[in-house]
């Protein structure tokens, strides 16, 4: 994510405030940026961190209990304090008094649950869902694409008023996808599958959640894009129908060891005789580069190195 982070302020002047924003169809005004904000999740961190937010972070939620941090992540989150390794209670949150809070429906917070953007208004607390998450609360919400990450990139940086400097970040990203569609044009689609967990049945990534857009932006086809849902389970049988080409294991680093998963689907009855299985084709990302923020580039930049390796040479 450093490489993409930029050495300009893109600052609005206070003139430029009050912005609206939305959020899951929801319009929130924000008179000045927040001071005091609290960000959940490894991607949405990533987000903020990318936009040089450190100063205005009084917390980060939601990083050690699922997942192993990179050196990298830690650097740039310095001193800011992680006040919950998994889910935030509303008690930890206004404990430290914050003024906005960056999280999604099923990424620190659950509908019906003890921390929402309802339960939060009344503190002052102004909540920013995360967009792909939307689809829990919204069920009329587009196919997932790229714009979830660019949209919620934006939407942030004008919250901060750094809407200049997201925008910019927005650009690079597009370029260097932008290049990597140019070497891949006449390529034919590769079927992608998205081994997150699970043995009875598998975890993966539906119609709404970002690994369809990864996998489309690199070239492929995700073989369960016609789930209409973001992430849930489904069976092997339906998996093995669709014979895919490449399987991406989800490596969350904390758990669920990728070999532990490779071997699985070696000795499964249906899925050892798919393609991905039978030529050893797999492909290990972590679960920042899956979920909407910076990483998904590198990501990308992965999974097409992965799926098209012949127009590289």
């Amino acid at each position: 994510m450093g490489i993409f982070s930029l050495a300009v302020s893109g600052t609005l002047h206070a003139s430029e405030f009050p912005v609206t924003v939305e959020s899951c169809g929801h319009p929130i005004i924000f008179d000045a940026p927040p001071q005091r904000a609290v960000i959940q999740d490894l991607n949405m961190s990533e987000m903020a961190f990318a936009l040089n937010l450190q100063p205005n972070i009084v917390g980060v939620t939601g990083i050690s209990g699922w997942y192993k941090s990179t050196p990298a992540f830690k650097q740039q989150q310095g001193n800011i304090p992680e006040l919950a390794p998994k889910y935030p209670s509303l008690e930890t949150l206004l404990a430290v008094k914050p003024d906005f809070f960056f999280a999604g429906w099923n990424y620190g917070m659950r509908p019906g649950g003890e921390v929402t953007p309802q339960t939060l208004a009344p503190f002052g607390v102004k909540t920013l869902e995360l967009s792909e998450s939307c689809i829990h609360v919204d069920k009329n919400r587009p196919r997932a694409s790229m714009d979830l990450l660019y949209s919620d990139m934006l939407t942030l940086g004008k919250i901060f008023g750094k809407a200049e400097l997201a925008q910019q970040i927005i650009e690079r990203w597009k370029a260097k996808i932008a290049a990597l569609h140019g070497k891949i044009a006449n390529q034919p689609v590769q079927k992608v599958f998205l081994y997150d967990s699970g043995e009875d049945k598998p975890l993966t990534s539906g119609e709404y959640a970002m690994p369809t857009a990864i996998v489309e932006a690199a070239g492929g086809k995700n073989v369960m894009d016609t789930m209409k849902t973001s992430w849930a389970t489904t069976s092997w049988e339906t998996v093995a129908s669709t014979q895919p080409d490449l399987i991406i294991l989800m490596d969350y680093q904390n758990g669920g060891s990728t070999a532990t998963k490779q071997a699985f689907l070696e000795a499964h009855p249906l899925m050892k005789l798919t393609p991905a299985v039978r030529q050893q084709r797999y492909l290990k990302l972590r679960y920042e580069e899956l979920t909407p923020g910076p990483a998904n580039i590198e990501a990308i930049n992965k999974l097409v190195y992965a799926l098209y390796p012949d127009a590289f040479k």
